[in-house]
C-alpha cells in the first residue's frame, strides 16, 4: 500500500515537471527573449569591421562633421519617443524580418557611441522607411541623439552618448532592449591601456622600426593574456587611429579605472644610449598606490621580461598630457630606443614584443595584488 502510494507521488511530481518544463519553453519561444551579441571596440578594430569613412574619424580622436548626427540629413535621423524613466531599458523598434542572430551591438566607447549593426534581409530602402515613421522610446538618459545610414549588406543605427558606457542588450518581440551602466557599476577592476601615437603620428621611428607599430603590437599581445583574467580592459586605439591625448585620459578618468598604462618608444640623438624608463607624475599622489609606484612596479617586471637594462624612473614634463591629466594612477613604460640599432632589432622580433606584454602584464596582476 504504502509502495503504491509513493508511486502515485511519483508520477504525480514527474508529470506536474513535465507541464512546467513545456510552460517554460511555450513561454520562451512566445516570447523569443534572446541575448544579443555585444562587441567592444578592441575586437571591431582587430577585425576590420570599421566603416571607411569612419577610419578618418578615429584618425584625430574626433567625429567626421559629414557623417555627424547634427549635420545628417533631417531623413536619416532617428525619431524619439518620450523618455521613460519608468522603464527600465532604451527600446528600438525592428524590422519583421530581423532576427536576433542579425543584431550586433557595437560599443564605441573611444567615441562615446553605441551602433547597432542590422544584417539586412531586405532592401535598405525598407529599413530606412521603417526608421523614418519608427522611433526609439524609453529610458534615454545616455542617449544624445541617432541617425541610420546603410553600407553594403549592413544596416547601422548610430546613436551618441552622454559618456562612456557599457551595456546589456536583448532581443524580444522585435525589439532591441538597451540598459546603459557606467563601467564600475559592472566592473570591480578596470584597466586602460595606451599605445601610444598611431596614424600619421608614427612617433619614434629608425629605419623599419616606427614607435605607432610597436607600441600596437605590444598591446595585442597584451589583450591575448589580459583576456583570459576578470579584468575589464579598454584600449584607446587597437589599429593605425591616433586618438588625441584628451580623448585618451577622459577614456581612463570617465570609466574611473584603477590604472592606466600608456606605452611609448625612445629615441635619442646618441645611437649609444637604450634600456627602459617609466613616466611618472610627480604631482599624482594617493596613499599606498600611485603613479610612481606603478611606474616603478612596471620598470621592474619589463625589465625583467626581456633581462635588459634599468633607466630609472623619470619625472613627466608638460608634454606628457596623458599621464598629467589623468585623475587615477597613470604611468608610461618607454620599453627601448629605437635609435640604438640592437634595441631597434630586438623592437620588431615577435618574442621580444611578447616578453614586454608578458612584464605590463606581470606588472598589473601584482598591482591587485598588492
Amino acid at each position: 500500500m504504502q509502495q503504491n502510494r509513493l508511486m502515485n507521488k511519483t508520477a504525480v511530481c514527474t508529470v506536474l515537471f513535465a507541464v512546467c518544463a513545456l510552460a517554460a519553453i511555450f513561454h520562451f519561444s512566445l516570447n523569443k527573449m534572446v541575448v544579443v551579441a555585444d562587441m567592444p571596440q578592441d575586437e571591431m578594430t582587430q577585425n576590420a569591421q570599421t566603416l571607411p569613412e569612419q577610419q578618418a574619424d578615429m584618425t584625430h580622436g574626433q567625429k567626421n562633421p559629414a557623417v555627424s548626427a547634427e549635420t545628417v540629413p533631417g531623413e536619416n535621423r532617428i525619431l524619439f519617443g518620450q523618455n521613460d524613466q519608468e522603464m527600465n531599458y532604451f527600446c528600438i523598434p525592428l524590422p519583421e524580418s530581423i532576427k536576433a542572430e542579425d543584431v550586433t551591438v557595437e560599443n564605441r566607447y573611444m567615441d562615446k557611441e553605441i551602433w547597432v549593426r542590422l544584417k539586412e534581409r531586405g532592401e535598405e530602402d525598407e529599413y530606412a522607411e521603417f526608421y523614418r515613421t519608427q522611433g526609439v522610446y524609453g529610458k534615454r538618459d545616455a542617449v544624445v541623439d541617432g541617425h541610420f545610414e546603410g553600407s553594403g549588406d549592413t544596416f547601422f543605427l548610430k546613436f551618441r552618448l552622454t559618456d562612456i558606457y557599457e551595456h546589456h542588450s536583448i532581443f524580444e518581440d522585435n525589439k532591441l532592449y538597451i540598459d546603459f551602466a557606467p563601467p564600475k557599476e559592472m566592473y570591480d577592476r578596470i584597466v586602460v591601456i595606451d599605445p601610444a601615437y598611431g596614424a600619421e603620428e608614427n612617433g619614434a621611428v629608425s629605419g623599419e622600426v616606427q614607435g605607432k607599430e610597436v607600441t600596437l603590437e605590444i598591446a595585442r599581445a597584451l589583450k591575448k593574456l589580459l583576456d583570459e583574467t576578470d579584468i575589464k580592459v579598454y584600449y584607446t586605439r587597437m589599429d593605425d587611429s591616433c586618438p588625441s591625448d584628451e580623448s585618451r585620459v577622459e577614456l581612463a578618468n570617465t570609466a574611473k579605472a584603477d590604472l592606466l598604462i600608456r606605452i611609448e618608444v625612445n629615441q635619442d640623438k646618441d645611437s649609444k644610449i637604450y634600456g627602459t624608463e617609466a613616466v611618472y607624475n610627480s604631482s599624482f599622489f594617493i596613499p599606498g598606490f600611485g603613479s610612481v609606484e606603478l611606474a616603478d612596479l612596471l620598470e621592474r617586471e619589463v625589465v625583467t621580461a626581456i633581462s635588459g637594462k634599468v633607466n630609472g624612473l623619470v619625472e613627466s614634463d608638460k608634454k606628457d598630457i596623458v599621464i598629467n591629466n589623468a585623475t587615477v594612477p597613470a604611468a608610461t613604460i618607454r620599453v627601448g630606443y629605437v635609435s640604438n640599432g640592437q634595441e631597434a632589432i630586438l623592437l620588431r622580433r615577435e618574442d621580444y614584443i611578447q616578453k614586454i606584454a608578458d612584464g605590463i602584464y606581470q606588472a598589473i596582476l601584482k598591482a591587485y595584488a598588492d
